[in-house]
């Protein structure tokens, strides 16, 4: 996957641009990313946002490197299914995005 096909499955499963980052927010502050993905020239990395405010790198692959799931779509590679949490953070995001579009 390339950096454009990264950030259209980003945003079609609840992720939001933020800083220019697909991020997900925190379920209890929408407004704060808590995971971002950097999308780099070369390489895509996977940060999270530490309590102190520190973003640490837990999963970086070269573009290359980078597969879709054939079944779930989820970019493989990224350390995505084995985030405790993960796959419920993104409903919860996706899920807000849904419930803001009907207001």
């Amino acid at each position: 996957m390339d950096k454009e096909e990264l950030t259209a499955w980003a945003l079609a499963n609840g992720w939001q641009m933020v800083a220019g980052m697909p991020s997900l927010m925190k379920p209890t502050a929408p407004k704060e990313a808590i995971v971002r993905m950097s999308l780099k020239a070369t390489v895509v990395n996977v940060e999270v946002k530490k309590p102190a405010g520190k973003w640490e790198k837990i999963a970086g692959k070269p573009y290359g490197e980078v597969q879709a799931d054939p079944e779930t779509g989820l970019p493989l590679g990224l350390s995505f299914e084995s985030i405790p949490g993960f796959t419920r953070l993104m409903e919860v995001n996706k899920d807000r995005m849904v419930f803001a579009r009907m207001k």
